[in-house]
């Protein structure tokens, strides 16, 4: 099947997705967590990249980016992945031990308002639905603890949203996730489509080309 089109125009933002090769652990220990952070800490100054949000989990990560210009989406994605790699593969002394990621990593873009608010709070629970933590912010690798927790130092690595959280944000990031958002942030994901309005929604898919909506996507896979 041919590869969808892939958007990657200025001031949008994206929620980006990769999983392990095979679905892998390859954040394991302490270390493995702190070398992707790094990552983001060095490529977001070298590609002035805006990271609104993100998490890592054992065998994916979830990245919510805001790039400045065309094009830098692809360019930011494609440093810190191969970069991480080749780290990666040193730090474990795995050197030619393969593919770290199962593929390409996906990026759905998103609209603003209630649409990002929302999935600001979809993956900074993710470590909650996985039953990981109990609290967001019991999750180092992510950015609500740095957020609620973290140094001013660690607060940096995050751009200000173009959206406003709620300023309960807390006790809000902590309740649980809408039902039926969870259904729409995963049809996003599942059918690789943009996450939004339907009318909005409708003109992306149109201008960039990136297929049909599905009115009605049952039981999502869950991400």
């Amino acid at each position: 099947m041919p590869r969808t089109q892939r958007v990657d125009i200025g001031n949008e933002v994206y929620h980006v997705i990769n999983r392990s090769n095979g679905r892998s652990t390859i954040f394991e220990t302490k270390k493995d967590y702190e070398l992707f952070e790094e990552l983001l800490i060095v490529g977001k100054e070298i590609f002035e990249m805006r990271i609104l949000a993100y998490t890592l989990m054992p065998n994916h990560f979830h990245l919510l980016l805001y790039p400045k210009q065309d094009g830098e989406l692809g360019k930011f994605m494609h440093w810190l992945t191969t970069t991480h790699t080749r780290k990666y593969h040193t730090q474990t002394k795995t050197v030619g031990g393969g593919h770290l990621y199962q593929g390409r990593y996906k990026s759905f873009v998103v609209d603003t308002d209630e649409y990002l608010v929302t999935l600001v709070k979809y993956i900074e629970r993710n470590p909650v639905r996985a039953k990981l933590v109990q609290k967001c912010e019991d999750w180092k690798w992510g950015s609500a603890y740095r957020r609620i927790v973290g140094t001013i130092q660690q607060k940096k690595l995050l751009a200000d949203l173009p959206s406003t959280i709620p300023t309960n944000y807390k006790s809000w990031i902590n309740t649980n996730d809408k039902p039926n958002d969870l259904v729409l942030i995963r049809n996003s994901v599942n059918r690789g489509v943009p996450y939004g309005g339907e009318s909005w929604r409708e003109k992306m898919i149109k201008d960039f080309n990136l297929g049909s909506t599905v009115r009605s996507p049952g039981r999502p896979r869950k991400v």
